[in-house]
């Protein structure tokens, strides 16, 4: 048991440092991309305004369900908050805080106490995730029973993980439109798109679905993943974006032994997001679903089913246009009618 915990403490400290050069090469990437990435602008275009303030009100989870036999599973679910958030955009600077109010817990479903760090990237050629999720405390909900929530306070959950792909149609499809509202698709189209991930999984706790005598359970991942993404754009103003990425993945109980008994399992990471881009303002609805099946054994399936919804509110700002008293818009939508 102490070599496994080395091993995972060991782990956790290179993906944290791993994970730091992963932020510093896409913060290096996406200021390279600004310069070299070519864009077709009749299908992508830019707000005019230099200063975006936004409003958001979001809720994190982490799941984890236990598949007892085909088509049954158990779900245990934390019992977080939601939370607001508030960020602002100058030109490519961003930053962003969010606090959630624990008196909106419900109190029947139990405690839980959660670190949940989550980056998404989303540049003109790459998209990239970063996952430090730590949640104990979860409660399962009585499926023939009205508002009776079964407690696991022991029950704790831990994914680190890194994910990129690349998007092949990036001169015409833009990620930034759809899910970061910092650009404008002007024209319905999609991409395909390939890349992988690298995650460690971990759960511990006095469950009945744990092998006998053992309350720990580890795996870690190398998983390759392809897929395809489009924007519907409605009206020039509404628009929808679906994304669906699946993949296989290559795991193991043991970093040591990793390439010695490794078990191949599936996995997928659906997107979703609407919204209204006006002049000066824009409303959007996000989500954000990664499931990873961290054991598909035969006595034992277990899967992770982490993410994030988001409802936000963009309000536009040009510093420029206050300044010189003229109009910079130069697209013809931005044009005063």
């Amino acid at each position: 048991m102490k070599n496994e915990h080395s091993i995972s403490l060991h782990l956790g400290k290179s993906v944290l440092s791993i994970s730091k050069t992963a932020i510093l090469f896409l913060i290096l990437c996406s200021h390279a991309e600004e310069i070299c990435a070519q864009r077709d602008s009749t299908y992508i275009g830019d707000f005019p305004q230099d200063l975006f303030l936004r409003t958001y009100v979001y809720k994190k989870f982490m799941n984890l369900s236990h598949e007892i036999q085909e088509g049954n599973e158990t779900t245990y679910q934390p019992n977080t908050p939601v939370g607001l958030g508030l960020g602002v955009n100058f030109k490519n600077f961003s930053l962003f805080g969010g606090i959630a109010f624990d008196f909106m817990r419900d109190k029947k479903r139990g405690k839980t106490t959660s670190y949940d760090f989550q980056y998404h990237y989303y540049g003109k050629k790459f998209l990239a995730d970063i996952f430090f999720q730590n949640y104990k405390g979860f409660y399962v909900e009585d499926e023939k029973l009205e508002n009776v929530f079964y407690q696991y306070p022991d029950l704790k959950l831990i994914q680190y993980g890194i994910y990129g792909e690349y998007i092949f149609n990036h001169n015409k499809y833009s990620y930034r439109a759809g899910f970061y509202q910092r650009e404008r698709q002007l024209k319905s189209t999609g991409s395909f798109q390939l890349g992988g991930g690298i995650y460690y999984n971990g759960l511990s706790g006095n469950e009945t679905f744990l092998p006998e005598g053992e309350q720990r359970y580890s795996n870690y991942q190398l998983s390759i993943n392809g897929g395809y993404a489009h924007t519907f754009v409605i009206k020039h103003d509404f628009y929808i974006s679906l994304a669906l990425s699946v993949g296989l993945s290559l795991g193991n109980k043991s970093l040591s032994n990793f390439f010695k008994d490794i078990e191949i399992s599936p996995n997928m990471f659906p997107r979703l997001s609407a919204g209204y881009n006006g002049k000066t303002w824009s409303l959007g609805l996000n989500v954000i679903i990664n499931r990873i099946y961290v054991s598909q054994s035969d006595d034992m399936k277990l899967m992770f089913d982490t993410g994030k919804f988001t409802l936000s509110f963009t309000k536009r700002f040009d510093i420029r246009t206050k300044k010189t008293g003229k109009y910079l818009y130069s697209l013809p939508y931005f044009k005063e009618k």
